[in-house]
């Protein structure tokens, strides 16, 4: 194989150095407890904290590293896709969720919420779909009312297919502050752990991340002091379309560790796994389906590299964004099925590497935005 193309320098090397250990010692001993229980333990978070493998790019002021550089970000999306640590939501508290407060807060928020949140301390959530509205936020029907009187906001409504949704102790709820102004009324709240009327639903079920907890929110007249409000009211749906890019490539960072982490287990299957006499991979249906994977995870990696390197000049528009996205992850689907079918009746054994990936990695088609969303966006920007 080609040797993989690569945009690390030697720090962001020694850093996967001290993911990997991390991993090894305190994640995959413990992960298929994790889940029969549904959900990571919360030590693992706080020992992550202690390690600074959370919100690295938070201010050194907050308690972060201050490291504004993606690489560190792909460095643990692929170490924790190569040992299939799915319940880790390390990804989306670091990479899409604190960013909000980050860019959003006030001094005194971030004083408040950020050491906690680099900490380990507090687990970060994100509230978006709601059992109408998932891709679609202008149908979000959340309200988030200007209570006479108070300075409060009553919030009223439900989300659901929330990612850290039972472990979350800050939530970041999009709701509208002006039911009749379109998506000029959709604001941004912080929800607490034990604000009254702030209740967790069921710990859903799902086809894979098993240790992912993802759970319905419900509020029902929870009192969300304006203190709480990130950025300034009605600015929510803007800041949701600024942040989104970054969402994506993430997203697309770890659909290519993915498909990276599956080439190498269908390439030592190949060599190993005899039929009729010689390996499978001898075969010249097997050798040209694996020369097909190869060289499309290779293309994968010089696209996302060329996209975080873009991200971290601040050159990283929608469009790209939701490119990177659709197509790594259409990828990744593809590739991982592959690697199924290659491996035939052990890789629909759950003890194979290659049957957890195959569950895992169906989900990466639509949260984040569904592939048919990016290309509606990218057809858009086509002036089409």
């Amino acid at each position: 194989m080609p040797e993989r193309p690569s945009i690390y320098e030697q720090e962001h090397e020694d850093f996967r150095a001290t993911m990997r250990a991390f991993l090894a010692k305190e994640v995959v001993p413990h992960h298929d407890r994790w889940e029969q229980d549904g959900q990571v333990s919360r030590e693992v978070w706080a020992r992550a904290g202690a390690q600074g493998l959370l919100c690295f790019d938070v201010d050194e002021e907050y308690g972060g590293a201050g490291i504004k550089d993606f690489r560190y970000n792909m460095v643990v999306a692929e170490e924790i896709s190569k040992v299939g640590a799915s319940g880790l939501g390390f990804p989306v508290h670091t990479d899409i969720i604190v960013p909000y407060i980050s860019q959003l807060g006030t001094a005194e928020q971030k004083q408040r919420w950020l050491p906690g949140l680099v900490s380990g301390e507090l687990i970060s959530a994100i509230a978006m779909t709601e059992p109408g509205a998932g891709s679609d936020l202008q149908g979000i029907r959340t309200t988030a009312i200007d209570k006479p009187g108070t300075d409060c906001y009553v919030l009223n409504g439900s989300k659901t297919f929330i990612s850290n949704g039972i472990m979350s102790d800050l939530v970041i709820v999009v709701a509208r502050t002006d039911p009749d102004a379109g998506h000029q009324g959709i604001s941004l709240l912080v929800v607490e752990r034990g604000m009254e009327g702030f209740e967790r639903g069921r710990n859903l079920e799902k086809m894979g991340l098993k240790a992912q907890d993802t759970s319905e929110l419900f509020f029902d007249s929870v009192a969300v002091p304006k203190e709480n409000l990130l950025g300034e009211e009605g600015s929510g749906f803007t800041s949701l379309m600024v942040n989104l890019p970054q969402e994506r490539i993430s997203i697309a960072a770890i659909a290519v560790a993915a498909c990276e982490h599956v080439l190498e287990l269908c390439l030592a299957y190949a060599k190993e796994r005899e039929a009729f006499g010689r390996p499978i991979g001898k075969f010249q249906h097997n050798r040209f389906m694996l020369a097909e994977m190869a060289t499309e995870v290779h293309i994968a990696r010089v696209f996302v590299n060329d996209c975080v390197t873009k991200l971290n000049e601040g050159r990283v528009d929608t469009t790209l964004a939701s490119m990177a996205k659709w197509w790594t992850t259409e990828l990744q689907k593809k590739v991982v099925d592959q690697g199924v079918q290659l491996h035939g009746g052990y890789g629909y054994m759950s003890e194979y590497p290659i049957s957890k990936a195959y569950v895992d990695s169906r989900i990466q088609t639509i949260y984040g935005g569904t592939t048919e969303i990016q290309k509606e966006i990218i057809g858009r920007s086509l002036g089409i």
